[in-house]
């Protein structure tokens, strides 16, 4: 697993390597910027680059949210992400991947997480996003605990809409 090393392209739409793979699961907040840079610096090969940002909103399920408290369980959750993305450059010819997902407490507009894909094509990449964001979602181990306006403490689970998502994957 790279934790911030440039890495080089691959050629001729071979398997990624895996030191073109970056998962991070953090406390500390990312720059989009840099994480951008990262997909794209030396890579000549790939003509498209596409990114998710998810961030905190002030409501979820009709309800006013102050703060979501995201937990994981170490090493297992790095293990999670490592198989998704693993899963998604066997569907999808994608070069490089950066998966961050932040952890611990998060106020409103905080960014939660990065999930950054470069490839040679657009649809690839568009795929490879998508469904690297349906899987985390849903097989992703996090577990989201948010307090609403009113000070009530919520576990949250994952929504439906969620789970229809990830089974066109299926």
């Amino acid at each position: 697993m790279n934790k911030g090393k440039i890495i080089t392209p691959l050629q001729n739409h071979k398997k990624p390597d895996p030191y073109d793979i970056h998962i991070c699961v953090q406390h500390a907040n990312f720059d989009v910027n840099y994480e951008y840079q990262q997909l794209t610096h030396n890579n000549k090969s790939d003509g498209a680059v596409v990114f998710f940002v998810g961030r905190m909103r002030e409501l979820n399920q009709g309800q006013a949210v102050n703060t979501l408290t995201l937990e994981h369980y170490p090493g297992m959750t790095e293990k999670a992400l490592s198989d998704i993305v693993t899963e998604a450059q066997q569907r999808f010819e994608i070069s490089r991947c950066r998966i961050i997902h932040r952890v611990g407490k998060l106020e409103l507009e905080d960014q939660i997480v990065f999930v950054g894909i470069s490839s040679h094509h657009r649809q690839e990449a568009f795929s490879a996003a998508q469904f690297i964001m349906d899987y985390l979602k849903t097989r992703a181990p996090f577990w989201k605990k948010e307090t609403t306006q009113s000070g009530n403490e919520i576990w949250v689970e994952a929504a439906n809409k969620d789970k229809l998502a990830a089974e066109q994957w299926a």
